[in-house]
């Protein structure tokens, strides 16, 4: 049997594998995500390990081309991690490349306090300040007017995600970074799939981050991506990402530029191996191909999976409707039209019960549910343990609100009319119990 033979058999017993294991697996439980897949993923993964390569090669070469297509942007690179993603969009924007516009230590970025770590620790991590603004309650999207004043001589960048998948007021915030000549670093890891005025979340900002956690819309097991369509910044990026050296040639590859012993760069003496001089301060936040050969199968299956997220979104909030007056429910920003990643909820204050009640009555029933992330990251212990410094806009009143009283349910397509009925079902039991 020669090698493509024996990898279609391979292939074959992999289709019965997942036939046996997982094609008919029932849960008990309602999640609020979780990674969708079939054999054509499991084939992948082993197609990868077989080739032996194992680190960034073909597979992730086909996956950043199909991905930029999809999303609409000029670049694309795949990296470790959603986080990492962000941490490497912003650093990007910090390099002396940039000359007078790069993001140094002691200068402002507006931000969120509503919202996930790793949108905010890398303006942290660079020594910058993060200035909060409040969200709108519903919409949980920056208020804008506060987004205005809180701007200042200080102020260099505007980082933001699209909360839960509902992208923010892309308009009011794109006319303010053009006014003051603002960065706008767009965190996409929730919105993929989601459009404002009828195009994609993750081509407004100068760059932009997904995440393909195994919670997000789709998956590579770990990892995520950097988007734009500025040439000098994916060449800075990919530079960060690829330890800051300051050669380009593909994993595996050398003397793509015909020079590799002919440069003279920094301090370094003549003909210093192109490989190993480092333009940039970097780090090593590639992923994989075993990983990333998942994310081709999965490209293919997004646009059912978006639709899936629209579908159940719209039958939940038909079904909430009744209870409007013991929750906020949740409204798209207007122009948008989210790949929502969740259904958020808010307790009104007719509602009869404390919230941790109310989830540990939903955990008893299999229901599971999910905080607004770090719902007032200033009020996490690290905050004040590492004594980071900040400032806030206005007020963060709304985002008090959504601390103490917001949660979120599924909606990914792992959730069927079944489930659905399912959520219903407890939600009238409890307040039937508690009104």
């Amino acid at each position: 049997m020669d090698e493509h033979s024996l990898r279609e058999e391979i292939k074959r017993l992999i289709r019965d594998y997942y036939e046996l294991r997982f094609a008919d697996a029932k849960r008990e439980d309602v999640p609020v995500s979780g990674k969708v897949f079939d054999s054509e993923e499991l084939s992948a993964i082993v197609d990868a390990a077989l080739d032996g390569h194992w680190t960034e090669g073909k597979y992730s070469l086909i996956f950043e081309q199909k991905l930029k297509e999809f999303i609409g942007v000029s670049h694309a690179m795949v990296v470790n991690s959603g986080s990492s993603a962000n941490l490497l969009a912003f650093m990007t924007l910090c390099s002396y490349q940039l000359g007078e516009r790069r993001i140094q230590k002691g200068d402002e970025v507006i931000t969120v306090a509503a919202g996930f770590p790793t949108t905010i620790n890398p303006i942290i991590q660079a020594g910058c300040i993060p200035v909060f603004c409040d969200i709108n309650l519903g919409t949980y999207d920056i208020n804008i007017v506060h987004l205005n004043k809180a701007i200042s001589r200080k102020t260099k960048a505007i980082m933001l995600a699209h909360t839960l998948g509902n992208p923010f007021n892309v308009d009011a915030v794109v006319d303010v970074c053009k006014k003051h000549g603002l960065w706008l670093i767009e965190d996409n890891c929730d919105g993929l799939g989601s459009t404002y005025a009828e195009k994609l979340t993750g081509t407004f900002g100068d760059i932009s981050t997904i995440s393909f956690y195994p919670a997000h819309h789709i998956t590579l097991a770990e990892g995520g991506a950097v988007c734009t369509n500025n040439p000098k910044l994916s060449k800075i990026a990919r530079s960060i990402r690829d330890w800051g050296r300051d050669c380009y040639c593909k994993t595996g590859r050398d003397n793509t530029c015909g020079k590799r012993f002919g440069h003279r760069l920094g301090d370094l003496p003549e003909g210093y191996d192109h490989k190993y001089i480092y333009s940039e301060l970097g780090y090593n936040l590639k992923n994989t191909d075993i990983n990333i050969a998942i994310g081709i199968p999965q490209l293919a299956k997004l646009p059912g999976f978006i639709e899936k997220r629209k579908e159940n979104f719209k039958a939940l909030h038909d079904r909430f409707a009744k209870w409007e007056k013991y929750f906020i429910l949740p409204k798209a920003t207007e122009q948008a039209d989210p790949s929502w990643f969740g259904f958020p909820l808010t307790l009104t204050e007719r509602f009869p019960t404390k919230r941790a009640e109310f989830l540990r009555f939903l955990a008893e029933k299999k229901i599971a549910t999910r905080l607004l992330f770090g719902g007032n990251i200033t009020k996490q212990p690290y905050f004040k343990a590492y004594g980071i410094p900040y400032r806030v806009a206005e007020s963060l009143a709304n985002t008090d609100i959504v601390m103490n009283n917001a949660f979120w349910i599924g909606v990914s397509p792992l959730t069927g009319a079944a489930e659905i009925e399912k959520v219903i079902s407890a939600f009238e039991e409890y307040l039937k119990e508690n009104l």
